[in-house]
């Protein structure tokens, strides 16, 4: 069976592999990725990678829930909250894979 990265140095290391990179070089594009997309989803709403997905910032209305302690009803405040929208593209690989 193939090698599957589950944490970030063995990501760094299959990408360091595939790409010839050294592992400080990939390690630094993945951190700059990462701030990139942390400082675009936060000015514009969203941060996209071809082929991969999309973060987006979404308001979530003010609704109903209850204290589970009390069960008392209460008002759960309105937020914003931050969700990934996998593409269609990658979603389809995945999806042929299972």
């Amino acid at each position: 069976m193939k090698f599957l990265p589950r944490t970030k140095v063995q990501t760094i290391r299959v990408l360091s592999a595939r790409t010839g990179l050294v592992q400080a070089q990939v390690e630094s594009v993945l951190s700059e990725l990462a701030s990139l997309a942390q400082e675009c989803a936060a000015a514009t709403g969203g941060f996209s990678v071809p082929g991969f997905g999309k973060i987006v910032l979404m308001k979530r209305e003010a609704r109903p829930g209850y204290n589970p302690r009390t069960g008392k009803p209460i008002t759960i405040p309105p937020k914003t909250v931050v969700k990934f929208r996998i593409s269609k593209v990658a979603k389809a690989a995945i999806l042929a894979k299972m």
